[in-house]
């Protein structure tokens, strides 16, 4: 039985397909732009539809930008010698909180899992590849997540680049500020061993 007219069912579906987005949340949203105004509602379509048409990817780094280089590989003031890649472009954004890191990115838009029949030629890795043998690049680290796909990601990337003699390095995990040594992982222990420095 339909409860509600067919439009609004379908704006519902439409909703309901986002990740994290369940029943009652589609149906929150879809009631919530039913409420807005016509000129509202058109503007909420017109974002959508406008970044659908100009929202593509850069062509050295492979990050979102709205056409040409990113601004991050059009800024001189970044280091083109260290590279950091990533799965998302998402990632880009936790790793640019840190106000850290000044070098450049890859984004791989996705990694490894043959579980999800994603492999190697599905993510922009031959572009990594062509930067890194283009040379001038020192280091190359890599930021996939420490889960069983980002670990194999990162390893296979790292026998891909050895050829190129370029320095491979992953980020260090260990035990997140604020937290218990009672409450960590055996894993978790062992990284935060294995990566330790110098005080």
């Amino acid at each position: 039985m339909q409860y509600f007219p067919a439009p609004l069912e379908n704006l519902v579906e439409q909703f309901a397909q986002l990740p994290g987005i369940g029943g009652k949340s589609a149906q929150r949203l879809a009631f919530y732009v039913l409420g807005l105004s016509e000129a509202e509602a058109q503007a909420f379509a017109d974002a959508i539809v406008s970044a659908k048409r100009s929202v593509t990817c850069c062509p050295v780094c492979q990050n979102l930008t709205a056409g040409g280089l990113c601004p991050i590989c059009a800024s001189e003031k970044r280091d083109a010698g260290l590279i950091c890649v990533v799965a998302d472009p998402r990632d880009v954004i936790a790793m640019e909180r840190t106000r850290e890191y000044r070098g450049r990115y890859h984004v791989l838009h996705g990694v490894i899992s043959p579980m999800n029949h994603v492999g190697p030629d599905d993510l922009q890795i031959k572009s990594l590849v062509e930067r890194v043998a283009a040379g001038d690049i020192r280091e190359v680290i890599m930021a996939t997540n420490p889960d069983t796909e980002g670990e194999a990601t990162a390893m296979y990337l790292a026998r891909l680049l050895k050829p190129f003699n370029v320095r491979v390095t992953r980020l260090a995990y260990g035990i997140p500020v604020g937290g218990h040594l009672e409450f960590a992982d055996d894993a978790t222990l062992l990284r935060a061993l294995e990566g330790r420095r110098d005080l």
